[in-house]
């Protein structure tokens, strides 16, 4: 059955392993099953929440598009291009923000979590910011979008925002209301120093991620210093979930190798971590090694970037301009 995808990630600079399986990875499969069609959005409207330095802003948004097409998305199957190119996200953006309710936003736990203990200080954006990803969906009549858990709970309220409209304005399934699309595969990436905690560039320490961009000696070198306990690795799951080092790191093995956390472990149970390093050592590096050579190829082909920004641009405010003025005559503009 064809789906509508709709999927967008940060220009964070330096995307890491744990954005690779957590989500591009599952773009890649997404984008080569010729039934979908799907709408990759480099969120750069998202990404000025917190503050950035521009110039770095826009060398992050192709590097982003660069990591796309190094892990397998290719441009034209797939449109790939930047929100903030698209002048009706943020229009669409404040006219659900008319509809979304107070009460719905306060909900919302990652802001909470992103804003920290003084909340007074944290911008209105980074507060409203689930309302855009709304718009973001909704503008492309997404049927479904890949989510993780930290994100389920927004497109709930992206479901609860079309659904509302339509009843508002008596225009039902004007807006679709969109599907998750849960990855069933260990998708959860954990830092490598602290099991609990998940794998991101924010994490001072560049020993805690595996970069997209890192070569072959600083990978090895990043595996052999992840913390883990002095236990061999376990028989079985359950053991293992009470291990959150081993945990993650068994997982990491089974996303890349394609097999369950059951067959891992029924291969490497008993055997101590440095015999298992050796082995993720070797399929992290043949999965990650490739990419990192093709984006650092891809960064210095700044036009061929530009070219998928702009016609992705085209692709993507055709669809939404049209979408836009229908809800223009719905409104009454």
């Amino acid at each position: 059955m064809s789906k509508k995808i709709f999927s967008g990630v940060q220009p964070t600079g330096n995307l890491h392993l744990g954005n690779y399986l957590g989500a591009i990875k599952n773009f890649v499969k997404l984008n080569d099953d010729k039934e979908n069609r799907c709408v990759f959005c480099v969120v750069d409207l998202h990404a000025i929440t917190i503050n950035q330095d521009p110039k770095e802003l826009n060398n992050n948004i192709r590097e982003t598009v660069a990591t796309f097409v190094a892990c397998g998305i290719d441009p034209k199957k797939s449109i790939i291009f930047n929100q903030s190119q698209v002048s009706a996200h943020s229009e669409v953006a404040w006219i659900l923000s008319c509809i979304a309710r107070m009460g719905w936003l306060n909900r919302m736990t990652q802001f909470k979590e992103k804003a920290g203990k003084d909340k007074e200080k944290a911008s209105i954006g980074l507060y409203s910011y689930p309302v855009l990803m709304a718009a973001d969906i909704l503008l492309y009549d997404a049927s479904h979008v890949p989510v993780g858990a930290d994100q389920k709970q927004h497109l709930e309220l992206c479901r609860d925002i079309a659904q509302k409209f339509n009843n508002d304005f008596k225009v039902d399934g004007f807006f679709k209301v969109p599907e998750p699309l849960i990855q069933k595969d260990f998708s959860r990436i954990m830092s490598l120093k602290d099991g609990l905690k998940k794998m991101s560039k924010s994490e001072i320490s560049d020993l805690s991620r595996i970069n997209l961009t890192d070569e072959k000696d600083l990978i090895i070198n990043k595996i052999k210093k992840a913390k883990t306990d002095p236990l061999p690795l376990p028989e079985n799951i359950e053991d293992l979930n009470k291990r959150p080092e081993a945990k993650n790191l068994v997982g990491i093995y089974s996303s890349l190798t394609g097999q369950t956390i059951e067959k891992s472990l029924n291969r490497f149970s008993g055997k101590n971590f440095s015999q298992f390093k050796e082995d993720l050592s070797q399929v992290v590096v043949d999965k990650i090694s490739p990419i990192s050579l093709e984006i650092k190829k891809l960064l210095n082909e700044k036009t061929y970037l530009n070219k998928i920004l702009s016609e992705g641009c085209k692709k993507a405010d055709d669809i939404a301009s049209k979408k836009l003025k229908k809800i223009h005559e719905i409104v009454g503009f």
